[in-house]
């Protein structure tokens, strides 16, 4: 099972935190969100759920999460 640990706005932020989780040994997938606008949406990057806690100290310690 999944949990999301991190909404981007962009593909770009979303690649940003996936490798640095992947750098701290966390399997990570970024999957996309549309919005009801066209072209919008946002990215939900997601670690197992075991592993949930650990990669949101990793974001904190990166100044990603408050």
């Amino acid at each position: 099972m999944w949990k999301v640990v991190y909404i981007a706005q962009s593909h770009e932020a979303a690649s940003k935190i996936k490798q640095l989780l992947a750098e701290n040994g966390f399997l990570t997938q970024i999957s996309k969100e549309n919005s009801r606008r066209k072209g919008q949406g946002v990215y939900e990057i997601s670690v197992p759920f075991s592993e949930t806690e650990e990669a949101y100290e990793v974001l904190c310690c990166n100044r990603l999460l408050g």
